[in-house]
């Protein structure tokens, strides 16, 4: 009876990994899908600073993050969501932008800061401590604006239940 099925199975398995390798390799060379936009806002100790940024909330959106883009605006960045607190890595691998990657926990608090990251390394940028949230902003904007651990982040889709 399984052998029945079997030809039916390799056949849709076959069928969805094409279509998730043509879904990847149409955007190879730099395109980007539309991701959802909203304002974050950073509570410093200076005061608040507000962004603009694309929300990373599944596993390709967060697989492909800031990947082959050659510009970001200064106000702009993207927040990565996962379902739950944990150890977060990062890596830049494909990623011609140096960021500062900010790690966040699920109260919002920023746990660790990883500045001015280096294009395109494989090297493994570990949060530290458990991150529910990571945003990626412009290398250099955390000093500028003095964005520190401890600072407060909130964005309408990091509101947690």
């Amino acid at each position: 009876m399984i052998s029945r099925f079997c030809p039916v199975f390799v056949f849709s398995f076959t069928l969805f990994v094409s279509l998730f390798a043509v879904t990847l390799s149409s955007n190879a060379d730099g395109g980007q899908e539309t991701l959802l936009q909203e304002d974050l806002t950073i509570q410093t100790a200076d005061g608040e600073l507000t962004f603009v940024v694309e929300v990373a909330a599944n596993d390709i959106e967060r697989a492909r993050g800031l990947m082959f883009r050659e510009e970001m605006a200064e106000n702009q960045g993207m927040l990565f969501i996962f379902e739950s607190e944990g150890e977060r890595f990062f890596w830049m691998k494909n990623t011609p932008l140096p960021l500062d990657i900010i790690y966040i926990s699920t109260a919002g608090k920023i746990v660790s800061i990883a500045e001015d990251t280096t294009p395109f390394s494989e090297a493994v940028i570990p949060s530290g401590k458990p991150a529910r949230f990571v945003l990626e902003l412009n290398a250099g904007t955390s000093q500028k604006l003095a964005i520190a651990i401890g600072d407060h982040v909130t964005s309408p889709s990091m509101q947690v239940d």
